[in-house]
């Protein structure tokens, strides 16, 4: 908190001098990271479609969770869009403390991840954490995550390791969001019992019908993992880009907005871009609020620019 409120009193004492705040010519040129979840590709697009007619190039790599805050740590990126609170608590807190990382904005709420079962299972009594243990034999002492390295799974490993939950012998299955996801399909299709770590918002929310597990709160956080995702940038960046700064303060998301986008690229093949910019087209008012106080990178008004550019 103390480095989100010191990075905002930066801010405000550099836009005090003048309308138009200029950002360093290093700033044309954002570069953010994609970890290969469709929601932080959605939320990309958003910024890119953005980004483009204010005069700003984007540089997005594919990059896991570890590297991409170790690049943000060594100035190698300059923003993330994905960094959920609570499960990525643990290498999160410790940066911001050190100054390797700054906290710009909570860009979505309303959100949670914790772990889930399909609604049968449910139905069948495992409604809880704690409910775990009892079924190991129907779930094959097994848990499906996604990509090594990330921290729900980090979370995960922990708590096995912990023998928390009585799931001492239980083993994490790593994968990727969509090989996680392909197995539960499997074992939808087949009724079959499976446990894995669920979020909103996802497609997956109206794909499968899930059941959220109650009682994670050490691990996922209270209220059925309730989260939320804040962007965070490499540090200094508030006061070498104020521009961008301003932008990225205003970009906040909802729920159902990155619902509708995923829905589009999971299961419409729909590019995030393409995507992107019919959200955009749907709700034009989006960009007032994005764009209020923001220039072009030379210092014209932002919104009228990126209307024109995108035809609105």
């Amino acid at each position: 908190m103390t480095k989100l409120l010191t990075t905002t009193a930066a801010l405000s004492l550099l836009l005090a001098g003048g309308a138009f705040a200029q950002d360093k010519d290093s700033c044309k040129t954002v570069r953010y990271s994609d970890p290969g979840w469709t929601d932080i590709s959605s939320t990309n697009a958003l910024l890119k479609t953005v980004l483009e007619p204010l005069g700003y190039t984007s540089d997005i790599k594919s990059l896991s969770v570890p590297i991409t805050f170790r690049s943000l740590a060594s100035n190698d990126l300059d923003i993330f869009l994905g960094n959920w609170m609570p499960t990525q608590t643990e290498i999160v807190d410790p940066m911001v403390e050190a100054g390797e990382l700054d906290v710009l904005n909570v860009n979505l709420s309303g959100n949670r991840f914790t772990l889930a079962v399909p609604s049968y299972v449910a139905e069948a009594g495992v409604k809880s954490f704690d409910d775990l243990a009892a079924n190991a034999d129907k779930f094959d002492h097994t848990i499906y995550g996604i990509e090594a390295g990330a921290s729900v799974n980090e979370n995960m490993l922990r708590m096995i390791k912990d023998g928390a939950y009585g799931l001492k012998d239980w083993e994490l299955k790593e994968s990727s969001e969509q090989g996680m996801l392909a197995q539960v399909g499997r074992a939808e299709n087949r009724e079959e019992w499976i446990v894995f770590p669920a979020w909103e918002p996802h497609p997956m929310n109206t794909e499968f019908d899930l059941t959220y597990l109650s009682g994670g709160d050490e691990y996922f956080g209270p209220n059925y993992g309730s989260a939320e995702v804040r962007t965070v940038t490499r540090p200094g960046f508030a006061a070498d880009c104020p521009n961008l700064t301003k932008l990225l303060e205003n970009m906040d998301f909802s729920v159902d907005l990155e619902n509708t986008m995923m829905n589009e690229i999971l299961n419409e093949g729909t590019a995030a871009d393409d995507a992107a910019r019919q959200a955009i087209e749907k709700q034009p008012d989006l960009l007032d609020a994005w764009l209020d106080g923001v220039t072009t990178a030379s210092g014209e008004p932002g919104l009228p620019a990126v209307k024109s550019s995108l035809g609105l």
